[in-house]
């Protein structure tokens, strides 16, 4: 296609490829993640004349996205990850599906096939704007270099503004390769897109009339509360009007865990005074939670003395859509805060408050301590004692997700990146990396299991070359635990395809790949190792052998309510 000559004034002739770098940069991009291949080369190769853009090579294009998701997660900017056609782009999808559910701004870029060829089964060729449309906020397939400033311009805008998420953006090899002429995009006119609302005073002012009616409320903290960046307004609103406070897995670090007002997270692993708080309120005020299953549990047994339920949150299609609600505040939690921060007084919750405490100290977490074993629960103390919970904590998935959640103290937003909607094995590993890149005076720490490490552990290739300081702990107890976990206890131990006996010597693992390993079986090695681990600049991976018949406490079963917990051998 030959460049327009038309509004050529004030423009540069570049190629799209060139044309698409220049326009990262202008959003301010200052990494981005990916995996060469045939459909994107012209843009690797604009590269090369680019020093300014930073490009970190993943040995994995599922790696490349989860280490753009850590960054985004981490940082509150959009997250950047490139991959090429075919099975390039379609290893993407799971990273994709992992960011929407958990309303993470992402733009992935994709290579696809010359438009000549398009629709023919060419060579790694993929229909990938069709594969991730249920998975995106939005996706664009480029026909035209001119459009690019454009879209770029668009998508950074999309991902990062009212309901944050992943937007595509497809690029066929012709169309990176096309001369154009380049000006940088700096307005936005997306027809339809409206995602500031106006808010509704005389809802957030029915939310304080309930609150000043009500003698046990209790709030619900979710995701929202970080992406808004809103903790701070939280806080104020918790000392304003004295409701106690419970977490989703998500929203840790979004009220202190040190608060005292804090009970715990609540849900299918939750606190037991958290879960009781919920099913004893009388008013649920649910602060960028979607109500998901993994909080409700059985919908019909959700908080059976609630007179009343608030739901804010930025998303209208989540008002109503899993529990019936009463007050609905749809807009930004942080404006929606700060107005109510006009109006707001203390609820009358001095005995509710009592009487959470008193659960809380009479229901902790406990779990078995042992002098021969070390228990699980000891380690993630121990880091979370020897980094006083200043920490960023990635996971995988599974019980070593729920031990963290548990037993460290998430006591800033941000410090937490777990996949909660998705529950993604192989997280981890490369989401520590992008927190790490994206915060690197910050300690990172990688929690996996022996299972989800083996998903995506060739990206300790990426730690090693760039001396990422990322520590990766790895629990191992030669199963998959979570899954091991469920069958003893709903399956009557009839115990299928969890045995990992089979996996390598992590240590070995590690120092293949040329980054130090160390390993414990005992709390005195525990910590002697940990501290080397720590005292060491560069990445290390510690394996801390653990039993294997440990499980996660409490426990609500499906299709039970949140009063209904399996407390263990403890009480």
């Amino acid at each position: 296609m030959k460049p327009s000559m038309e509004h050529q004034e004030n423009a540069e002739l570049i190629t799209g490829s060139e044309g698409l770098l220049r326009s990262l940069l202008l959003e301010g991009v200052d990494c981005v993640f990916g995996y060469p291949g045939g459909s994107v080369l012209y843009i690797y190769d604009a590269m090369v004349g680019n020093p300014e853009f930073k490009h970190c090579l993943t040995r994995h294009e599922q790696g490349a996205i989860h280490a753009a998701d850590g960054y985004a997660r981490s940082t509150g900017k959009v997250g950047v990850c490139i991959a090429t056609s075919g099975p390039g782009a379609t290893n993407l999808v799971t990273g994709i599906a992992t960011a929407y559910m958990d309303s993470v701004p992402l733009v992935v870029i994709t290579g696809n096939v010359p438009t000549t060829v398009m629709g023919t089964d060419a060579f790694q060729e993929a229909d990938i704007v069709s594969i991730t449309m249920p998975i995106t906020k939005h996706n664009y397939l480029v026909r035209d270099a001119e459009d690019l400033p454009r879209i770029i311009h668009e998508a950074f805008h999309i991902a990062n503004t009212g309901r944050k998420g992943p937007v595509l953006i497809d690029i066929p090899k012709d169309v990176s390769n096309q001369q154009f002429w380049y000006k940088p995009c700096d307005h936005l006119d997306i027809r339809g897109y409206n995602p500031e609302l106006e808010l509704d005073h005389s809802e957030i002012d029915n939310l304080l009339q309930a609150i000043a009616e009500s003698r046990q409320p209790v709030i619900i903290a979710g995701g929202g509360v970080v992406y808004s960046n809103a903790a701070e307004e939280l806080a104020e609103f918790v000392n304003l009007t004295k409701i106690p406070v419970v977490t989703t897995l998500l929203g840790l670090g979004g009220f202190p865990s040190a608060h005292e007002l804090w009970m715990g997270m609540a849900g299918h692993h939750g606190a037991y005074a958290a879960n009781m708080a919920i099913q004893n309120a009388d008013l649920i005020i649910s602060i960028g939670s979607r109500f998901d299953d993994r909080l409700t549990m059985k919908v019909s047994g959700f908080a059976p003395k609630a007179r009343r339920i608030a739901h804010i949150d930025i998303d209208p299609a989540e008002i109503r859509k899993n529990v019936q609600v009463d007050i609905a505040c749809v807009g930004d939690i942080k404006a929606v805060l700060s107005y109510a921060h006009t109006k707001a007084r203390p609820a009358l919750s001095e005995m509710w408050i009592k009487q959470l405490k008193q659960d809380k100290a009479d229901y902790p977490l406990r779990y078995q301590d042992s002098e021969t074993e070390l228990k699980p629960q000891f380690v993630i103390e121990m880091i979370d004692q020897t980094t006083q919970g200043n920490a960023i904590i990635t996971t995988d998935v599974g019980q070593h997700q729920m031990w963290a959640a548990h037993y460290y103290t998430f006591n800033h937003p941000r410090s937490l990146i777990t996949s909660g909607g998705l529950g993604t094995m192989g997280f981890g590993l490369p989401s520590a990396i992008g927190a790490q890149l994206g915060n690197p005076s910050r300690l990172v720490v990688s929690v996996n299991g022996d299972g989800g490490i083996q998903m995506c552990a060739q990206e300790l290739a990426v730690c090693a070359i760039h001396q990422i300081p990322v520590k990766v702990v790895v629990l191992n107890n030669q199963v998959l635990g979570m899954v091991k976990q469920q069958q003893e206890i709903i399956h009557e131990k009839r115990y299928s395809q969890i045995d990992l006996a089979g996996s390598p010597d992590f240590v070995k693992l590690a120092e293949a790949y040329g980054i130090k390993g160390l390993r414990a079986s005992t709390k005195e090695e525990a910590a002697k190792v940990w501290q080397e681990a720590l005292e060491t600049q560069g990445p290390v991976l510690v394996e801390f052998v653990i039993p294997k018949d440990e499980n996660v406490y409490p426990m609500v079963l499906a299709g039970t309510a949140l009063d209904q917990m399996i407390m263990g051998n403890f009480y």
